[in-house]
């Protein structure tokens, strides 16, 4: 009778025992690899390879006091809209965590009722500090003035954030970014360089310092065009119908023949007003959008859009948290990158 029992995992003694090493110098080949002479630290490694030997992460943890786990708090998913940006970010985190040694422990974000709290908002980080599961924190909804950054410097709690801290100019802790302004401006420019004199704007109604970054793209690119601004612009949900709606109104009441969008979602509004009227993107009317989603690569004709370097943030991120979590010093400047500009048939491309 075959017996279909899986082998046993390797095991440090036994890594030990096909390198002819002791067990401590496996365990230094691993932790402390600069303690152990070149050749011994060859010999050591090739046999982990070789058995597909695994450290313990748990009795790990404990003797040293590192997790290597990075905390992620997952928003809710946005239904009806085109945001899917975040799924891309989070892949690209899991690489350059990977990469340094780390991985991703991601928690819930809550419900995202229009009900929550403050409270709500950093009781997933509260939990993993209570139980000490993670070495650090990164944070990526700043731009909604949520409280975490705050909260967790008070708590003195290690942590890098995706988005400048806008409300907190004060703010000592480590960011990337991604120059919105400077992405919008592209799209602008790219308009200005096919013709268009009335490039109108469609951004979010809400309180967001991201919106207003993008906004300023806009409104800086036109004006050093010599293109008019008045009455060009709406602010409205981010949702699709929302795009639909004011896309209509800046055809009719401003007679826009570009239209650069806040988010793909909006711009997708836009799209939907277009086939509507029979109008051509590209050729009637353009149309750019932010953040360069999968919904704006496979649209017919395809969706001029600003892509954001989300596979450069992670790597960023993570040095920082490196940097960070070795103590180094910090000279309180972020990383700021640049976008680029996806150019497809919405504008002509």
């Amino acid at each position: 009778m075959r017996d279909d029992t899986p082998a046993p995992p390797p095991t440090l003694a036994d890594v030990a025992e096909r390198a002819g090493v002791s067990r401590q110098t496996v365990s230094n080949a691993i932790n402390n690899p600069d303690l152990l002479r070149p050749e011994t630290l060859v010999r050591v490694q090739a046999a982990i390879l070789e058995l597909g030997y695994r450290p313990n992460r748990a009795a790990r943890h404990l003797r040293t006091r590192a997790s290597h786990l990075i905390g992620l708090r997952l928003s809710p998913a946005q239904e009806f809209t085109a945001n899917a940006a975040m799924d891309r970010f989070v892949h690209a985190l899991v690489e350059a965590s990977r990469e340094a040694g780390y991985h991703l422990l991601l928690f819930s974000g809550g419900p995202g009722k229009p009900d929550t709290t403050a409270a709500d908002l950093v009781r997933g980080y509260d939990d993993l500090l209570r139980s000490t599961a993670v070495d650090a924190f990164i944070v990526t909804d700043t731009y909604l003035g949520n409280p975490q950054t705050r909260w967790l410097t008070d708590r003195h709690a290690p942590f890098v954030a995706f988005g400048r801290p806008w409300a907190e100019p004060d703010a000592t802790h480590r960011w990337v970014d991604v120059d919105g302004a400077a992405g919008v401006a592209l799209g602008v420019e790219h308009l200005v360089e096919r013709g268009h004199e009335r490039i109108a704007w469609i951004g979010w109604d809400h309180q967001s310092f991201i919106s207003d970054d993008r906004r300023t793209g806009w409104a800086r690119a036109t004006a050093a065009a010599g293109r008019p601004v008045d009455g060009l612009e709406v602010a409205v949900p981010d949702t699709v119908d929302a795009g639909r709606s004011a896309s209509a109104a800046l055809l009719d009441r401003a007679g826009a023949t570009a239209l650069v969008c806040a988010s793909d979602t909006l711009a997708i509004g836009a799209l939907h007003t277009l086939a509507d009227r029979g109008l051509r993107p590209g050729r009637d009317v353009a149309v750019v959008g932010f953040d360069d989603s999968q919904v704006a690569q496979v649209v017919p004709g395809g969706l001029t859009s600003v892509r954001q370097p989300l596979e450069q943030v992670a790597v960023a991120l993570v040095r920082a948290l490196e940097a960070l979590l070795a103590r180094e010093e910090y000279d309180g400047q972020g990383v700021l990158l640049t976008p680029t500009l996806a150019v497809r048939g919405s504008t002509g491309g």
